[in-house]
């Protein structure tokens, strides 16, 4: 491993001819090395930690950090072997979308949120045209259109605004209508600092089921879609409105959902709600904020292991990590 790392460009390592994974178990200084080296390279570069030994410490140009400890403290990941093996075979099935990713991660880390936005954009359109999202569009069922009033109800009473979620019978899927609208709400609070809350929830059986499948692959072209994805954007009014905005989430709370949320400076959350961020095996990354709003709740690393791997988290687990901040009864 280290003499492959002495070549400034090893081809062994990437998305097209080489691993795009490379686990590094650290067990002396020397794999310390090798991460910060790792973390130039387009690989997904993932440190093991073996239980019996204290946690290392200078790991965080790792993208994931995987640790058999049970319950270990942020960035680290509890892991026996299972999600490594589905976070190998996943990489490996999307690896330029993977690989994109924590690139993402990586840059977006020094940058401001609306940077971070906008970088998210610029990715997400290339892979937009890439083999992998083509590869999922031509693989998928496309789902029946459903007919509807408005996407998203906004009600003022006073210095509060209540904003609701409203396609009901498709789980708030996220469709460009119900992007605009929201838009159109948010701006009513950042216009009017007199509005002193914004409280977002879903009407229906879940908060947020993603991006709505019948629209994907339907834009004019990646450039276009990329002007209108920062133009008409919520994830960057809800950056200016943070402080302001409580959100309440149920049910299901996937892609759009979990990324739009997590920017708001209190999130609860039913007991039955669930998580999830698939965009990585459609051959994408997550396109509505959450590589800028994530990584400032639960931390690069666990958004990597959130996106690459695609499983689905429990409102417990979200609470220990922090992606929400309580868990609430209905």
């Amino acid at each position: 491993m280290a003499g492959l790392l002495t070549d400034p460009a090893p081809e062994a390592l990437g998305p097209l001819v080489g691993e795009p994974l490379v686990v590094v178990e650290l067990d002396d200084g020397d794999n310390m090395e090798v991460g910060a080296r790792l973390r130039e390279l387009p690989a997904v570069a993932v440190a093991l930690h073996r239980s019996g030994s204290a946690l290392p410490v200078g790991v965080d140009n790792f993208d994931v950090l995987l640790t058999e400890e049970p319950h270990p403290p942020r960035p680290w990941v509890s892991d026996h072997g299972e999600l490594l093996a589905r976070l190998a075979e996943r990489v490996n099935r999307n690896p330029i979308a993977a690989v994109s990713l924590v690139e993402l991660l990586r840059l977006s880390e020094g940058l401001s949120a609306v940077d971070a936005l906008v970088c998210e954009s610029f990715v997400y359109s290339m892979l937009q045209a890439g083999p992998e999202f083509a590869s999922w569009l031509s693989a998928r069922r496309i789902p029946r259109r459903v007919r509807e009033g408005d996407p998203v109800h906004a009600a003022r009473s006073g210095n509060r605004l209540a904003v609701s979620l409203n396609r009901p019978t498709v789980h708030n899927a996220y469709s460009a209508a119900m992007r605009d609208a929201l838009s159109d709400a948010l701006s009513i609070a950042v216009a009017d600092p007199d509005l002193e809350s914004v409280h977002l929830e879903g009407i229906g059986p879940s908060f947020c089921s993603g991006g709505d499948l019948t629209e994907f692959g339907t834009t004019p072209n990646p450039s276009t879609a990329h002007v209108i994805r920062v133009t008409r954007s919520p994830a960057r009014l809800l950056v200016e409105l943070a402080d302001r905005v409580k959100v309440s989430v149920h049910g299901a709370c996937v892609g759009a959902g979990v990324e739009l949320s997590a920017f708001a400076s209190r999130v609860e959350a039913d007991s039955e709600a669930w998580f999830e961020l698939p965009e990585v095996q459609m051959g994408l990354v997550p396109g509505a904020g959450g590589t800028a709003s994530l990584p400032r709740r639960i931390g690069r690393h666990r958004t990597a292991v959130l996106a690459l791997s695609g499983d689905r988290i429990s409102a417990q687990l979200a609470l220990e990590w922090g992606l929400i901040d309580e868990i609430v009864q209905s």
